[in-house]
Order: structure tokens, then C-alpha cells, then sequence
């Protein structure tokens, strides 16, 4: 279950990253919820993670993007969502609305 404890973690990661852009590394990430595969060396795969991947993907340096699902996991709390448009993302139906984590 995704909380907002996950996001403040994603955000603290972020900032403690920061120094790193001094040498040209910028931190992105996506984040989905969904059921997983667990496979037989231990790695994980499915749905849910394929469309995490897409949305980092669409992340730009330094952001934090979330899935709609997220989103709506989280209404009510006082994190800060804004809107990123909606994304075809590749191998995955339908479109998807993905908002940025603002801090």
C-alpha cells in the first residue's frame, strides 16, 4: 500500500541527491501501484511495474511523477499534486494521467 510516508521518502531521496547534479547525475523517478510477479531469481515484473517504468521515463530531472491510481490512493493528504497531461505510454492501453510530487 502506497502512503505518504513512500512519497516523503521519494522526496527526501531527491534533495539528499541534489550535490550529485554538481557532476551531471539528475535523479528521476515514477511511481504506479499494482499487483507484481515475483519470478524465480527473485526480480519482480507485470503491469504495475512496466507502467512505473513509462512514467520515469516521462519524469524530467530531479522529478517525481505518479500515476493517477496513486494519486487517488493518496486524496486528502496534504501532498502537493500537479497535473503532467495525459501520455499514451508505450506497450501499455489506454492513456494515462500523470501528475509531478511537489514539495
Amino acid at each position: 500500500m502506497i502512503t505518504t510516508q513512500h512519497f516523503r521518502l521519494a522526496i527526501s531521496i531527491r534533495y539528499g541527491l541534489l550535490p550529485l547534479r554538481a557532476i551531471g547525475l539528475e535523479v528521476r523517478a515514477g511511481l504506479h501501484t499494482g499487483e507484481l510477479e515475483e519470478r524465480e531469481d527473485g526480480d519482480i515484473g507485470g503491469i504495475a511495474v512496466h507502467i512505473g517504468a513509462r512514467i520515469a521515463a516521462l519524469a524530467g530531472p530531479g522529478e517525481i511523477l505518479v500515476s493517477r491510481t496513486i494519486k487517488d490512493l493518496v486524496a486528502g493528504s496534504s501532498l502537493r499534486l500537479e497535473s503532467r497531461g495525459t501520455h499514451q505510454l508505450k506497450g501499455v492501453p489506454e492513456s494515462w494521467e500523470v501528475f509531478a510530487v511537489m514539495a
